[in-house]
């Protein structure tokens, strides 16, 4: 699998966010942990945690299995990276500091993930809070189908009708 990588523009912020959390909550602050975080934040793309370890040790960061495994704990629980569930029965992460709210598109086929936002999917969720009174945290909309890159028979892109 091939990881697209940038810098992303708030790397420090994040890094004091999450040094902050683990201040607070008596944690210590490891040069792993530093590094993992690091790593999700020049990455492009929805990991899983086997996959992140892998990439980890073959790019010669001294971390183990387990930091990792715990690190993304840490993460979620401080609202750096979300975790999702395609249906596919692995967990994975993406960064979630400075990611503008998107929704997600799941290839059955061939499991590519694309994201997409819709200004519309906003405004039902203001809508639904108001109209029900209940204050809404999150929200995950999956769409499942076949993408156009030699998932799907070719034709008007529309899909079958039914």
């Amino acid at each position: 699998m091939h990881v697209q990588k940038s810098h992303h523009p708030s790397i420090d912020k994040v890094k004091r966010l999450f040094a902050e959390y683990l201040g607070a909550h008596g944690l210590r602050k490891t040069p792993e942990r530093f590094a993992i975080l690091e790593e999700i934040y020049t990455r492009n793309d929805h990991f899983d945690a086997e996959s992140l370890y892998v990439h980890m040790k073959t790019h010669n960061y001294h971390v183990s299995r387990a930091t990792v495994y715990n690190t993304l704990d840490l993460l979620c629980q401080c609202q750096l990276i979300l975790k999702h569930h395609f249906g596919d029965h692995v967990t994975r992460y993406e960064r979630a500091y400075g990611v503008a709210p998107h929704d997600h598109l799941i290839c059955t086929e061939c499991g590519r993930i694309l994201e997409f936002s819709d200004p519309y999917i906003q405004e039902i969720r203001e809508r639904m809070s108001r109209t029900t009174d209940f204050d809404i945290s999150h929200h995950a909309l999956i769409l499942y189908g076949k993408c156009g890159k030699g998932c799907r028979p070719q034709g008007n892109g529309l899909g079958a009708l039914r």
